[in-house]
């Protein structure tokens, strides 16, 4: 927890006039007062902890540490103080430095680097500090550390590039100052943003929630300037302007107020509240300084999570692609629907014949509506991509499943649902529910496909009982086989009268009627039927009465449904039981990374995560398969 009153610009400019530096053209805030400041603020055990900065009183003057008085509410409590040595408190800066190719003009970068490495030089040693160069997007990143030389080596290394992407570095900065103790960035920028991610309004927040103090020192006109203000009065620092000759000078004045911090500690009052008037007084050159601040002292207080705000998940450029990717798409569309393919007058014949073409109703009007045109040229450009084994195999499952969908509908459709899913999923959390919702949108459809098609199954096995019945009945009044299974076509429901009646045309158009079965039998991937066909062609070749072993096969048939229904009773509870195991594991991973993003994330952003997810993975497919073996009992 942290209160700031004083603009930190306030103690710079002070060190400024301090060293003679004002004549040099270093433009001074108007508002520079001498004065104190609560940098930071933390409540542990009863004890309450505060950084002092006192690198604002004039003349340099050394303070006294035993003059410091503490009031809590306007009363007077003990307290200590001492300069603050290394680990007393924890202090990390993190340098926030434009490498644009402006910063060129002039010898700015030149000045800048210098000015930095002069910070690292005369910097406590116990400061953490981390460096962040930024140009059009991040380059070098440097974990805020106390070995200052590596800062100083990674400084060498920098290269100018294009763009200025101002709160992009800023972002990149408040995740690498961590969450403890006292914390501050120092931003040097001659130029306004041009290109960021993000926005000034979020590294506010994000700034202000975490609080760390950002203090920027400009290089820029006063426009860009006045920009940056907010962001630095809310956190409590300030935009430093600056000449160029005078960086050197700033950032000397910068680490000078870390080495002259304070830390003030004393005892919470037993009856104080939470939330208080902090007030410090500090005596120097007989001259009182006060700083106050309406601070937070709750010893494991609990507070309400802060939410974090969000950053955009697409920048300018993915924005532009993107738009440039749906414009060819939108012109490639146009494209196919103006040179879609007509069907010739054989296939809509064909088509009216087996009920999949227009209905005597759209013969006639010539070309179909816009709509349609749209859909035959998609699905025409889809049939030439698709190969005729593919299209064979997932033509064979939209048959069994009774769906009307041509192979290459089908594909289009399934593309359309796996692209939309990866979109959603992209927009609900980014690129790691993308992935998810484009394995959602591939495997899904096929899992649905291949549900429909068991239930059909299903059903289609347990009407063939009363199907053969039907059919030995018209055989045994003097039809032909043809005949009978034209009878049960007429009074039966689906899917077996659909089946047939499929049969019943592929005959008429000169298929054996023995083939035409068989091909049923594929369709619906069913062995039962499979047998009957078998039956009947031997019938046929070594002779019989087909009627008399149409009735033993139905009698059979009628006796093995009966146990198989009787062993799926017996059988559901280990069925739900497997079904609820197998799928908890991945319901609480995908309910958890909904409602708990932070605490989840580990699996699927450390090696050790994707060890444990792949491990969990495979216990998890052997377990299914145990349970599947054990609650499937064959008939």
């Amino acid at each position: 927890m942290s209160s700031r009153r004083t603009p930190r610009a306030a103690r710079v400019a002070a060190a400024l006039v301090a060293g003679g530096l004002l004549g040099m053209g270093v433009a001074t805030p108007s508002h520079a007062e001498d004065e104190v400041n609560i940098d930071h603020l933390e409540s542990v055990d009863g004890v309450v902890s505060l950084v002092l900065a006192v690198d604002g009183i004039p003349g340099g003057t050394t303070v006294d540490p035993g003059t410091i008085q503490v009031e809590v509410d306007g009363r007077a409590v003990d307290s200590t103080a001492k300069v603050i040595s290394a680990g007393d408190v924890e202090r990390t800066t993190v340098l926030v430095l434009d490498a644009s190719n402006s910063m060129l003009q002039g010898g700015k970068f030149t000045a800048a680097k210098e000015a930095v490495d002069t910070f690292l030089e005369t910097a406590p040693e116990d400061v953490r500090i981390g460096l962040v160069a930024f140009a059009g997007d991040i380059g070098e990143v440097v974990e805020p550390t106390t070995d200052h030389e590596s800062v100083r080596s990674a400084l060498d290394g920098i290269e100018l590039r294009k763009g200025t992407a101002v709160y992009d570095g800023i972002g990149e900065g408040l995740d690498l100052v961590g969450a403890e103790g006292s914390r501050s960035l120092l931003v040097l920028s001659d130029g306004g943003d041009t290109n960021s991610a993000t926005t000034l309004d979020v590294v506010t927040t994000d700034a202000t929630d975490e609080g760390v103090v950002v203090d920027v020192v400009s290089l820029a006109n006063p426009k860009n300037a006045e920009t940056m203000a907010d962001l630095a009065d809310t956190t409590g620092g300030q935009v430093i302007p600056a000449e160029q000759d005078a960086l050197d000078a700033v950032f000397s004045a910068r680490a000078d107020a870390l080495a002259q911090q304070l830390l003030v500690t004393f005892d919470r009052p037993e009856d104080a509240a939470t939330e208080v008037n902090l007030g410090v007084t500090v005596d120097a050159g007989g001259t009182s300084f006060t700083d106050s601040a309406f601070v937070s002292i709750g010893a494991g207080e609990s507070r309400p999570d802060i939410v974090e705000s969000g950053k955009s998940l697409v920048g300018t450029p993915g924005m532009l692609a993107g738009a440039l990717a749906l414009a060819l798409g939108l012109a490639g569309l146009l494209a196919v629907v103006i040179g879609g393919p007509n069907k010739s007058s054989a296939d809509r014949r064909l088509g009216a014949y087996f009920g999949d073409g227009p209905s005597g109703n759209d013969r006639g009007r010539g070309k179909g509506s816009g709509s349609t045109d749209l859909k035959g040229s998609a699905v025409a450009l889809t049939d030439k991509v698709v190969s005729a084994d593919l299209e064979t195999r997932v033509s064979q499952r939209l048959a069994g499943a009774g769906s009307a969908l041509t192979a290459a509908e089908w594909l289009l459709l399934h593309a359309g649902i796996a692209i939309g899913a990866a979109l959603l999923g992209f927009v609900m959390n980014g690129p790691v529910f993308a992935v998810f919702g484009l394995i959602l949108g591939v495997i899904g459809p096929w899992v649905y496909l291949k549900f429909r098609h068991s239930r059909r199954l299903s059903k289609f096995n347990g009407q063939l009982a009363e199907t053969l019945g039907l059919m030995a009945g018209g055989l045994q009044a003097g039809l032909s086989l043809p005949q009978a299974v034209d009878s049960v076509v007429r009074e039966g429901s689906e899917p077996m009268s659909g089946e047939l009646k499929r049969a019943l045309i592929e005959q008429r158009l000169g298929v054996d009627i023995t083939d035409a079965l068989e091909g049923v039998g594929r369709r619906m991937d069913s062995e039962d039927f499979d047998w009957i066909v078998m039956a009947i062609r031997i019938q046929r070749e070594v002779g019989g009465n087909l009627a008399e072993i149409l009735h033993t096969v139905s009698d059979t048939l009628r006796e093995r449904e009966y146990l198989r229904r009787q062993v799926k009773a017996l059988s559901a509870e280990g069925r739900l039981s497997g079904y609820i195991l197998v799928g908890l594991p991945p319901g609480i991973g995908i309910y958890m990374t909904l409602v708990n993003p932070d605490y989840i994330r580990v699996l699927y952003t450390t090696v050790p995560g994707f060890i444990l997810l792949g491990a969990a993975a495979v216990l998890l497919c052997i377990g299914s398969f145990a349970m599947s073996r054990l609650a499937t009992v064959k008939v």
